[in-house]
Order: structure tokens, then sequence, then C-alpha cells
């Protein structure tokens, strides 16, 4: 059995590389990301299973595949993997759906508190009231208290829940939109109010995203959504980069037409030098870093371990997308 793994993000491989060489499977580590198709291609025709990160599979690559029975996504969302060309060809796809929940909810909430506390300007009224030798707050006000206001949670899945269960402590009126969660979870989730969409944008003093991307949740966070907003509400997405129409989210905050954002995801990544995002006074920009933790690495590299062995026994992946059965 030959297992390869397109790129990853962890400093090595050892302790995967050591594990199965006991069970005399042939392992090989690759940083393919940013690579041509070819070139992956030429790595993995001949795997049986297949470890990728951020490397895209579309039908073109799939279809090429030659032995491969196992597709195992490193990470929460899948969106680089045309799951569909993979159940077209015969081959199980799994990801890690419990992977860094806690910490991408964590993370979440600290860029919402940072907006709120006005953290992107701290910073440089201390550095200019040092300068000065005296205290000028000027740049720091209006700062609103949290308690009391409404915390919008666009998405009350995994991390989504997590960052209700998290937050109720602070006093917030906490609303929520999902319309994928079925009513039998929404009725067991205690001190929420179910909204729609547009609802939720007009309402929340802040908001925080937690969708999966698909077609209908590509730039959720638009002109028109942020239109809704009201002008001292802030905006945070640690989901995926494709939620945030990043032309709009500039307009807004440079218009202050919304108070301030917090972003953790792009589109491309890491985004380009002359990113429209970059250089504005009201946003907390944090680099792809909501899912790292200590405890969240090893959760991950163990599941995935898991996974391989399964695969490379013709057992069934963990958590299986596609309705391909080994």
């Amino acid at each position: 059995m030959k297992v390869v793994v397109t790129d990853y993000i962890e400093a090595d491989m050892n302790w995967e590389a050591e594990a199965l060489q006991k069970e005399g499977i042939d392992f090989e580590v690759c940083q393919l990301k940013f690579r041509p198709e070819e070139e992956v291609l030429e790595k993995v025709r001949d795997a049986d299973v297949i470890v990728v990160n951020m490397v895209k599979f579309p039908e073109s690559l799939i279809s090429r595949l030659e032995k491969c029975k196992l597709i195992i996504r490193h990470g929460i969302g899948y969106d680089n993997v045309d799951v569909e060309a993979c159940t077209r060809h015969g081959i199980q796809f799994a990801y890690q759906p419990d992977y860094c929940q806690i910490d991408v909810a964590e993370h979440a909430i600290s860029l919402l508190f940072a907006c709120a506390r006005k953290g992107y300007q701290s910073r440089k009224t201390l550095d200019e009231s040092s300068a000065a030798g005296e205290w000028d707050f000027s740049d720091q006000f209006p700062i609103y208290r949290m308690e009391g206001k409404t915390l919008g949670v666009l998405g009350v899945g995994r991390i989504g829940s997590h960052v209700v269960r998290k937050m109720q402590s602070f006093g917030f009126r906490i609303i929520g939109c999902d319309p994928y969660l079925s009513e039998k979870r929404k009725a067991a989730m205690q001190g929420i109010e179910w909204v729609d969409k547009e609802t939720l944008f007009r309402e929340s003093d802040l908001i925080t995203v937690h969708t999966p991307l698909k077609e209908d949740t590509h730039h959720i966070v638009n002109a028109e959504t942020l239109s809704l907003m009201k002008p001292t509400a802030c905006v945070v997405n640690t989901s995926r980069g494709g939620m945030v129409d990043a032309d709009a989210l500039a307009d807004a905050l440079r218009n202050k037409k919304i108070a301030a954002a917090g972003i953790d995801v792009y589109d491309v990544e890491p985004p380009p030098p002359d990113f429209v995002l970059f250089g504005l006074d009201n946003i907390v920009l944090t680099p792809h870093i909501g899912w790292a933790s200590e405890e969240a690495g090893w959760e991950i590299r163990k599941s995935i371990l898991d996974d391989i062995l399964a695969g490379c026994a013709g057992r069934d992946a963990r958590c299986v997308v596609n309705k391909i059965r080994r």
C-alpha cells in the first residue's frame, strides 16, 4: 500500500512515517501547494491513499488516479476537492470535521473582542501618548459596552455552537441564522433566537461567520448585507475567505458604514501585498491561524493516521463525506 501526503503544515511528518513503517506501508511526503497539476499527478498517480491539505483536486486530476481508494482532507473545509468527482471514480472522501472547533471558536471570539474594544487602535494610541507625554484617547472613542448587545452567529454548526456556548455568559442577546440546521437541533439549543439572514445583519452589534463555503454562501457578506448593518457594528470571519466580498468590506470600512472587522481567512492565501483590506485602520487581520493550537495539531494527526490505517485495511474512514463504502 502506498500513501502520499501532497502538502502539510506540520514541522515534519516523522511521527506518521514511523507509525506507518511499522505497518509496512510505503509513505511519501511532498510539499506540492501551488505546483502545477501535472507535477501533483506525477506524485500521486499510483497512491492508494492520498492526504491533502490545500492542493486542489479537480476532476481532471482525480480522473487520472490509477489506484486511489481514499482521499483524506487535512482540515474541516473541503472546497479544494471535487467530492462529486471522487464519487464518480469510486474514491471515498473523508475529512476532519471535529478538528480545531474550539480553537476557531476561541479565535473568532478574540477577534470580536478586539473589534468591540478597538484593539486595532490601542497600540497607536499608546505610542502617540507616550511620545507626547500625556494621554490622548480621542481616537479610541466611541467604545460601547458589550454586555446587553446583540451577537449574530451566521452558521451555528460545530464551531458556531461553540461560540454561542462560550459567549452566553457575557450577557449578549444571541441571534442565529442557519438554514442547514434541523428544527430539532435548533429547538435543543438554549439561549439563542432564530432569525433570517437579513434580520441578523440588521439587528446585530457583532456578527461572526461560521458557514461552509457553498454556492449560496459565497460572498454572503457583501455590499447588500453590509448596508443592512448598524454603523457601530462589527463583522468577523474565521470560516472561509470566500464568505466575504473583500472589496465591499473595504468600502464599508473606509466609509464608516460599519465600525470594524476581524478577518482570519482570505480568497487568496496568503493575500497579495496590494490586498484591498491592507492599510485600513479599523480592521484586525490575522494570518489564517484560527485553527492553531498544540492540542488541535496532535488531535488531527492522530485522526488522520487512524483514517490512513483504515483505508489501507479496506475499512471506512472515520468521517466520510460521499457514499462510497470500502
